[in-house]
């Protein structure tokens, strides 16, 4: 068989595994503890400077389901956490985009808005302008990022309450996050109750110096890491470092670090070895028997 024609057949074999129509479910009944008196509005747009659709302001943290077909689930769940600085949401490459690559290979795949600092009209602007000022920019986020954490301990907490209703095991449900999404994998990672702890954790070139508990925790979840050598916000020593403190702590980890691909590239197509991480973390799963039924 040639290449090209493997590659028709496994498209053909991807298009022919249904995902069922995805479902908003609002992560808490009411308001968010610790931004019950926030009043900004959740925005959705396109940034030129970024190249894809972005949310912002997000103030009512939820969950986006896309379910494979019963007869495809493995009964596996991820949480996805799209990145952004906490400024925004890289809504597609790092969330929708991820959540379908998983829901058809039938993996469930719920991705979260977390709360996010308030912004005005272009928030890619704030935040790289933001970004000048490294210590001004760890202070202004300083008080969202435990709000953001207590979002994605409540998304696996709530996945797991409906693990029947959303066909998936209770004890296989794991947290992915990309760059600030991942401050928000890691930090759930460390600290976690039994309902919240998730089953595996996946950083993705995660900006992990915002997590202030760092102690590996005995019963500390299986963890997959990827990033680039020459990620332009320079992360990859922090991705290295948490994989370093994972198995000093003789627990299970695997780490992919390439050597380009920069900061962002989700689900990109940047024609490089990065581009196929997602491929990785997929025979990850199946080595963790998370893609058997």
């Amino acid at each position: 068989m040639t290449l090209r024609s493997a590659l028709t057949l496994a498209l053909v074999l991807l298009l022919g595994v249904p995902v069922r129509a995805q479902r908003v479910i609002p992560l808490y009944a009411g308001a968010a503890s610790g931004s019950e008196s926030w009043t900004q509005k959740e925005r959705e747009y396109f940034s030129p400077a970024w190249r894809t659709q972005i949310v912002t302001n997000v103030v009512r943290p939820s969950l986006t389901a896309y379910l494979p077909a019963k007869k495809h689930a493995t009964g596996t769940a991820v949480v996805i956490c799209p990145g952004g600085g906490f400024y925004a949401l890289s809504i597609n490459s790092e969330g929708i985009q991820v959540a379908k690559w998983l829901a058809a290979r039938g993996v469930a795949a719920f991705v979260l808005k977390y709360r996010l600092v308030r912004t005005g009209d272009d928030a890619v602007a704030e935040f790289s302008e933001a970004m000048k000022k490294p210590e001004a920019f760890k202070a202004t986020i300083a008080d969202v990022v435990p709000l953001a954490a207590a979002d994605g301990r409540a998304a696996i907490a709530y996945v797991r309450a409906h693990a029947t209703e959303f066909g998936v095991s209770p004890d296989r449900v794991g947290l992915m996050g990309f760059s600030a999404g991942g401050t928000v994998a890691v930090a759930v990672a460390f600290q976690y109750s039994p309902e919240s702890r998730p089953s595996f954790v996946a950083p993705i070139y995660a900006y992990t110096v915002a997590v202030t508990d760092t102690v590996v925790p005995s019963d500390a979840p299986p963890l997959f890491v990827a990033a680039a050598t020459d990620d332009d916000l320079d992360l990859a020593p922090q991705s290295v470092a948490l994989y370093s403190k994972w198995i000093a702590a003789k627990k299970a980890a695997e780490l992919h670090m390439y050597s380009r691909g920069g900061h962002g590239f989700g689900m990109r197509t940047q024609h490089l070895p990065a581009d196929r991480w997602i491929e990785r973390f997929g025979d990850w799963l199946a080595v963790q028997g998370l893609l058997k039924r």
